[in-house]
């Protein structure tokens, strides 16, 4: 097994913070390959609600998941990750605790030098897919938000209902298709199917 949690940790520390444990989600249990593979087994999500923007690095099958999501009516962050727990068990928990650090250390004392720090830590080592879930509320992570990590970049827009693949190496999103679900951040041999309404637009 190779895990991702201690480069969290240094990336908090960097920032100036200590980052409680992270969920099995971002412990990925991949026998046989190396942890190149690894970390481009992941993208970066970017959710625009009625509440702000959110941004978060997870792996690739978390698309799919989100896709599917979708297809619920999500109203806003939450609902749509409480959708995709049927899909994937550990993305919700993984994204609101990681924003629930974000506010701890960022805007609830007023400024954002922690986050400021953890990107452009990030910069400096190459390593944009260790920076944790945050909340846009700058130029600074605006323009973050809209940067691909590894296999890329997809923006969910709840508010307009538009899915919009800005970069996508991983499996172009389908308004119909079945995925794996995915417990403990491990595939099951169950599946799901879902079919996007048609007030939802996938671009391109």
């Amino acid at each position: 097994m190779v895990e991702l949690k201690c480069k969290y940790a240094r990336l908090f520390e960097a920032g100036g913070a200590v980052a409680a444990a992270l969920p099995a989600f971002l412990s990925f249990h991949i026998l046989g390959v190396g942890e190149y593979y690894l970390i481009m087994f992941v993208m970066r999500f970017t959710v625009v609600d009625s509440n702000g923007t959110v941004s978060f690095v997870a792996p690739c099958n978390a698309l799919k998941a989100m896709v599917a999501a979708c297809s619920k009516a999500p109203a806003d962050l939450e609902s749509l990750l409480s959708a995709a727990i049927h899909y994937d068990s550990d993305l919700k928990d993984y994204v609101l605790n990681s924003l629930s650090i974000f506010d701890e250390h960022n805007t609830r004392q007023g400024h954002y030098d922690h986050i400021h720090s953890g990107i452009a830590y990030a910069g400096e080592q190459h390593s944009e897919h260790n920076i944790p879930a945050f909340r846009v509320v700058d130029e600074i992570t605006r323009h973050t938000s809209l940067q691909p990590v590894k296999a890329g970049l997809v923006l969910f827009n709840l508010k307009e209902h538009r899915i919009i693949q800005v970069q996508n190496t991983y499996d172009s999103v389908k308004r119909r298709d079945r995925g794996r679900i995915h417990k403990a951040g491990a595939p099951t041999d169950r599946l799901y199917h879902y079919s996007l309404p048609l007030d939802w637009q996938i671009v391109p």
